[in-house]
């Protein structure tokens, strides 16, 4: 009881000391407000706090598009070739990352286009308000993300939130459709990253059960079959085979 008596003694200066220390620097800080489009009657801190949300979202919008695009699926194909290869860090990550990023691109082009012709121009010319346009966007991505989406991930959503049958896929949330679209790429990616391991894991077993027969025990069999693994990789063309089995994937 001491103890715990002491330790609130010494949390309360301590919120004490940092109350007292703020109000005697008040003063000097200056106020600081930015207006983002407010009315005459608005409070005060409300630009101050529309900018804080505005960089709030401005931070998690990256991760936001890399689950709404192919990105996902891509950067997890590519790693699975890495590993299976046994090759540690080659290619590296900023290689492989910036493949799957110019890869999405390529891939997303037609959506992207789709979103900078009916929400992007209009809403820079000023036909269109911030939620007409977020609007408009929201429906070639909804498109894309819903033809790659399996069903029964989408239901899991909808019985979680106890969302009604919707009539188009307009009508689908986007705060529904997006887990629903990314737990379906993790399968997928990780569905084809099983049938990249296949060849490789019979070379492995293949190169161990060689070194066993021969007695050679103290010898890593990692060492010998990673030249043969890059040797069927490079003679097959993998990196042509995978980039086009990526490709047909969002072929649909």
């Amino acid at each position: 009881m001491r103890r715990n008596k002491l330790w609130l003694s010494i949390a309360a200066i301590l919120l004490l000391s940092m109350f007292a220390h703020s109000q005697a620097f008040a003063e000097p800080l200056p106020d600081i407000s930015i207006d983002i489009g407010g009315g005459e009657g608005e409070q005060p801190g409300t630009s101050a706090l529309s900018l804080l949300l505005l960089i709030t979202v401005l931070s998690i919008a990256p991760a936001i598009l890399v689950l709404m695009t192919s990105f996902t699926r891509i950067v997890i194909v590519l790693s699975f070739v890495r590993t299976s290869l046994g090759t540690q860090m080659m290619p590296p990550n900023q290689v492989l990352i910036g493949l799957a990023l110019f890869l999405t691109m390529f891939i997303m082009a037609p959506t992207f286009g789709q979103v900078n012709e009916t929400a992007m121009q209009p809403y820079l010319k000023g036909e269109l308000t911030q939620t007409e346009a977020f609007d408009k966007a929201s429906v070639p991505m909804k498109d894309f993300m819903f033809s790659h989406t399996r069903e029964k991930d989408l239901l899991l959503f909808m019985n979680y939130t106890q969302t009604e049958r919707p009539a188009t896929v307009e009508d689908i949330p986007l705060t529904v459709l997006i887990p629903a679209y990314a737990i379906s790429e993790l399968k997928t990616a990780f569905q084809m990253g099983f049938m990249i391991f296949i060849p490789f894991l019979v070379i492995d077993m293949i190169v161990a059960s060689t070194l066993m027969a021969m007695g050679m025990m103290m010898l890593p069999p990692v060492m010998i079959s990673l030249p043969f693994k890059l040797l069927l990789f490079v003679l097959v063309d993998g990196w042509y085979l995978i980039t086009k089995s990526m490709l047909l994937s969002f072929n649909t």
